[in-house]
């Protein structure tokens, strides 16, 4: 299965915000939409920088409570990994393990198409196995 495939399963939505905002608001759009990461897009279309809940623990043990006075640019992460909707699921898994990441932004045409995170790859493998499992049941039930 390619990511274009998981991304009609289970949607192209991604939550954006601009990179000036106040971080405040940013964690509680978060919160708010319970995800663990938002992409920071001025234009809705092309990526800043990503700011993940692991870059709010790392603000905040680098800052302390002065990190409420930061916008989301201060500590987005601006290298940020990306997928194309062709790639293959076990390749971005791969990607995300050697990386130590758990969202990769999808870029089609240089324009962001999805998001895709840890969780929605492991739900993929975990119905891969299980369809395994059961065509593997049926026929072994089917020879005996």
């Amino acid at each position: 299965m390619n990511v274009d495939a998981l991304l009609k399963e289970k949607g192209r939505r991604v939550i954006t915000m601009r990179p000036n905002s106040p971080l405040p608001t940013v964690i509680r759009r978060m919160k708010l939409e319970r995800i663990g990461a938002v992409i920071l897009s001025d234009d809705g279309e092309t990526i800043d920088g990503i700011l993940s809940e692991r870059d709010i623990v790392n603000g905040l043990a680098e800052r302390g409570a002065d990190l409420l006075d930061c916008k989301a640019a201060d500590i987005m992460t601006r290298e940020v990994i990306t997928c194309a909707p062709g790639d293959n699921i076990k390749q971005v898994m791969v990607k995300m393990t050697v990386q130590r990441i758990r969202h990769v932004p999808v870029m089609q045409d240089n324009r962001l198409a999805g998001l895709i995170s840890i969780g929605d790859v492991v739900k993929h493998r975990l119905q891969e196995a299980e369809l395994e499992t059961t065509v593997l049941r049926d026929a072994y039930l089917a020879a005996h």
